[in-house]
């Protein structure tokens, strides 16, 4: 294979933030071609628990983002078929255990609420209710109905197989060697180990790796990898109804702290197994396995759900989330490097944020105006020096 001929969009990543762009963009009747390294959604995507949440975002740019994105997410899921997706409208729970983490999350659903999120303060009896084998130690909780998740891999392969449909080509095993420059300066494609891509507009959706990416058009954006682990039960009964996580989960997401920090999260499957996190620490692309965090991990699940004591861990697995430093992705198109968007830095919120990132990116190269302001999440809003 030699390359391929001019596109509208080149699209660098094909895990879920570019099978979105890729999807939105040829839908909207553009030209679009995908380059993959490796497989479809092997990277970041594969190591995900699908999980497309309003419940765990601080009013602000990301919580509008992901208001539109869970619109957007239950439109695919009714387009596309809920089945393609493993697309399910769980509803979350968030569960505080000390008056501090009552108070905290009662003042935080409030200021949610007034945001468009529908959140319901619930007592420790209701939590009974909504998931009968949590554990009684819980002084209150919050129901987020608009909390949804997805099979990551198999909703971006679905999105991408879409797209092909819709006349859009996508070469994996195709790794990007740098970006090709117009006689301008501009961003006009790519030189990759399959030959030359021409494009209009070159989107960089290379989740951990998009600062590489960026750098290659001499242009900065911090995208540091945040290594987190999975643990993943036996299959058991559909014993945890929603996605069910501690209140201080929310302050870990936003934390900027390298070190280790987990708060437990635990939650269903389709396929019957129950899925445990999180951890977040700042190690690089280290991809050792760590007992003690394994531990800890189970150790605060069993907490939340003390059945779990008794049940038999399959695997884990790990992957790496593109944290940048504001906790805010990067979206659209970059001023220091005409032709480039940027589609990238979503930390561990990528899957559901897919959806609306697609949407306004198609939305810009289209030269409609987007639905939400992209200047929170503008590419030129690092400091060169940023760690």
């Amino acid at each position: 294979m030699a390359g391929g001929g001019p596109v509208d969009v080149l699209v660098i990543g094909a895990g879920m933030v570019g099978a979105a762009c890729a999807y939105s963009c040829a839908a909207a009747g553009l030209r679009v071609t995908v380059l993959e390294r490796g497989a479809v959604a092997s990277g970041t995507t594969s190591a995900g628990e699908g999980n497309i949440l309003v419940s765990d975002k601080e009013p602000g740019a990301e919580l509008e983002l992901a208001l539109l994105s869970v619109r957007l997410w239950a439109g695919l899921a009714e387009r596309l078929g809920a089945q393609r997706l493993e697309f399910e409208a769980k509803g979350g729970v968030v569960v505080a255990r000390t008056v501090e983490a009552a108070e905290g999350l009662a003042a935080l659903a409030a200021a949610q609420r007034d945001r468009g999120v529908e959140v319901v303060d619930v007592t420790a009896a209701e939590l009974a209710e909504l998931e009968p084998h949590l554990t009684r130690e819980v002084r209150s909780g919050a129901y987020y109905r608009q909390d949804m998740q997805v099979q990551p891999v198999l909703a971006a392969a679905e999105l991408l197989r879409r797209s092909r449909l819709l006349g859009a080509t996508v070469h994996t095993g195709c790794e990007v060697l740098g970006l090709r420059r117009g006689r301008d300066g501009a961003v006009v494609g790519a030189t990759t180990t399959a030959g030359g891509f021409s494009a209009r507009f070159t989107v960089n959706a290379a989740g951990t790796w998009g600062g590489d990416v960026a750098a290659m058009a001499g242009v900065h954006v911090p995208v540091l990898p945040r290594k987190g682990f999975i643990l993943v039960t036996e299959p058991l009964p559909r014993v945890v109804r929603h996605k069910v996580y501690s209140a201080d989960y929310v302050a870990n997401v936003a934390s900027g702290d390298a070190g280790l920090e987990t708060s437990v999260v635990v939650e269903g499957t389709r396929a019957g197994t129950v899925l445990i996190g999180a951890s977040r620490e700042r190690v690089g692309f280290d991809r050792q396995v760590s007992l003690p965090v394994l531990r800890r991990l189970a150790a605060q699940a069993i907490d939340l759900f003390p059945f779990l004591a008794d049940v038999t861990l399959l695997r884990s697995y790990l992957g790496f989330r593109p944290y940048c430093p504001d906790h805010l992705p990067v979206i659209g198109a970059d001023p220091r490097a005409p032709g480039l968007v940027h589609a990238c830095g979503h930390e561990g919120a990528g899957i559901g944020l897919a959806a609306a990132t697609g949407h306004l990116i198609a939305q810009t190269l289209t030269g409609a105006v987007p639905d939400l302001d992209l200047t929170p999440f503008r590419p030129d809003r690092f400091a060169e020096d940023a760690a």
